[in-house]
This record gives C-alpha cells, sequence and structure tokens, in this order.
C-alpha cells in the first residue's frame, strides 16, 4: 500500500480587515499528513507532533481524515484513506491549524489515487474538514492551498485567487500559551454592523490587497486596519495592545490577529528580528511561541 505525504503551510486568517476574504501563507510552519488507501474501513493511523493529544483519532472527527475522504467520494473513487498526522501547528492557536490539516489530507489523498487535483477541487474537500471544527469559511483553506495572499470571492461557488507577495515581505507569528476555538471567537462578534464602519473596513481590504499587489510597503501601514473583530478579540488575548504598540514601534508594517487568534501576526521587510524580541518582551510573563518566516510563495505539496 503506498502512501503520499504532503506539507501544507500555516495561515494567517483575516490578515486585519479582511474578515472571511483574505488569508495569508506562511513558509516553514504547517502540518505534514501521509495518506494510503485501502479497501477497508477509513482509519487515522497516527497522529505525531504539536498538540497532537489534542487531536481526534475517530475519522468522522478528524479534519484531515475527512478531507480525504470527502475527495475521494467526490472523485467517485471507492477507497478509504488510511492517515498519519504530523502536527506543527497548536490546536485553536489561530495559524489555521485546522486549515493545513484538511489541506494536506485532501492533497495527500487525491496524489495517493494518481490524481492531479485542481485547487477548487482541493478546497472544497478540505472546506468539509474545516466546517467541522470551525465553521464554513476559506481564508485559511485558500491561503494553504494556493500560497501567498488570498482573496476569497465566494465560498459557494467556491471562488478564489492569490497574489503574490512582494520579494522580502516577512511574517511574524507570536503565539501566546493560551486556546481561543474559532467558533466561539466567532459567536462573539456582531452580526450587523453599521454603514460607515463597514464602508471603512471594505476600503482597507481594498486597499490591503493592493499594497500586496503593488508592493506599496507605506500603504500596508495605512491599510492593516481591523475595526470589526480586533476590538472584540483583543480582549481575548493577554497584553494584546502592548504587542501591537511594540510591533509598530519595532518598524513593522502592521500588526493585528491571526485569524480568530491568539496568535499574533506582524508584516515586516527586513526588520523581522527586532520585530519579533519586541512582540515577545512586550508579552511579558505570558508564555508564547515565535515564529518569523517568508510569506509562502506556494501552498500545499507533495514532499
Amino acid at each position: 500500500m503506498s502512501a503520499t505525504t504532503v506539507f501544507a503551510p500555516a495561515s494567517i486568517g483575516n490578515v486585519g480587515p479582511g474578515f472571511d476574504v483574505l488569508g495569508l501563507a506562511v513558509d516553514g510552519i504547517g502540518d505534514k499528513v501521509t495518506v494510503a488507501l485501502t479497501d477497508s474501513d477509513a482509519r487515522v493511523e497516527s497522529v505525531t507532533g504539536r498538540d497532537a493529544a489534542l487531536v481526534p483519532r475517530e475519522p468522522n472527527r478528524n479534519v484531515a481524515a475527512i478531507a480525504a475522504m470527502a475527495w475521494l467520494r467526490n472523485a467517485g473513487i471507492h477507497k478509504q484513506p488510511v492517515v498519519r498526522l504530523e502536527k506543527g501547528l497548536a490546536v485553536a492557536g489561530g495559524m489555521g491549524g485546522s486549515a493545513a490539516s484538511a489541506v494536506g489530507g485532501a492533497l495527500a489523498a487525491a496524489l495517493a489515487a494518481g490524481a492531479t487535483p485542481s485547487p477548487n477541487e482541493i478546497m472544497a474537500a478540505a472546506l468539509e474538514g474545516e466546517a467541522s471544527v470551525a465553521g464554513r469559511h476559506l481564508d485559511n483553506i485558500a491561503a494553504s492551498t494556493l500560497g501567498g495572499l488570498t482573496v476569497v470571492l465566494s465560498t459557494d461557488p467556491i471562488d478564489a485567487f492569490s497574489i503574490p507577495a512582494p520579494r522580502g515581505w516577512r511574517v511574524v507569528l507570536l503565539t501566546p500559551h493560551v486556546r481561543i476555538e474559532t467558533k466561539k471567537a466567532r459567536e462573539i462578534l456582531p452580526r450587523d454592523w453599521d454603514r460607515a464602519s463597514w464602508t471603512r473596513q471594505m476600503a482597507s481590504t481594498t486597499a490591503l490587497a493592493y499594497a500586496f499587489a503593488s508592493a506599496d510597503a507605506g500603504l500596508v501601514r495605512r491599510a492593516l486596519d481591523d475595526r470589526y473583530a480586533e476590538p472584540i478579540r483583543a480582549n481575548l488575548i493577554p497584553n494584546f495592545r502592548d504587542v501591537k504598540r511594540a510591533a509598530l514601534d519595532a518598524g513593522a508594517l502592521g500588526c493585528s490577529i491571526s485569524g480568530s487568534g491568539p496568535t499574533i501576526f506582524a508584516i515586516t521587510t527586513d526588520n523581522d528580528a527586532r520585530v519579533a524580541d519586541a512582540m515577545r518582551s512586550a508579552m511579558r510573563d505570558i508564555g508564547c511561541d515565535v515564529h518569523t518566516g517568508m510569506i509562502s510563495p506556494r501552498g500545499a505539496h507533495a514532499l
């Protein structure tokens, strides 16, 4: 029974103002998913790595297995996946961990079946896994699938595209040792919003996408401004406002909450080490992990 292993990168959901619309792939950190096909029942053979004890082993509750089964079913292939998952991303950490596992599961299943799947096929299957734990949104899935800065035009039907990141732009991720569940973090957000705020948020999202397309660092500083989720979710993250202020004072182009949190991200050019040190210091006595890396130019891929 041959197996295929896929690496799916971490991602930043929302990227500030782009709630459920923008996603950003992060290089150097992510999940590895290995899938082999069997004629017997689907199973999760092993889960290792970060927060492995928190990941369900039942295939109908494991996002990688759910996505793998979905791809096989959608392709009309009467096989079941045997999944091995190596977690590089925290559970409920705000780095697109469930999305990376789902994307990896879908792509590994497709490649194990000898197929060359389209990005939309992978995203459709991954969405079934993601929806089981975090709801039906594509921002992390699109970034983990396509790489770069992604824009989601529609979830149903799936319509998303990627904007390549400017050369030299980097990301700092700081993850305090607390957990925030995506579903709960979504429930505290307002369902209705006034027109003036919505218009400003739409302008910031559009400007941020254009800043990436045109490599305009100054525009990132003005556009990375979330007035919808950040003011509410900031209260869930220890020392968030101090960390953001420290990142900006250290020269970051912008700083906000990655997805639902608790991870805080900053976009930098050539000063990511200084920004990372400043953010870590501002977290004070709260334990945290820090990752710095390029914006990933590609999404999930076979190893």
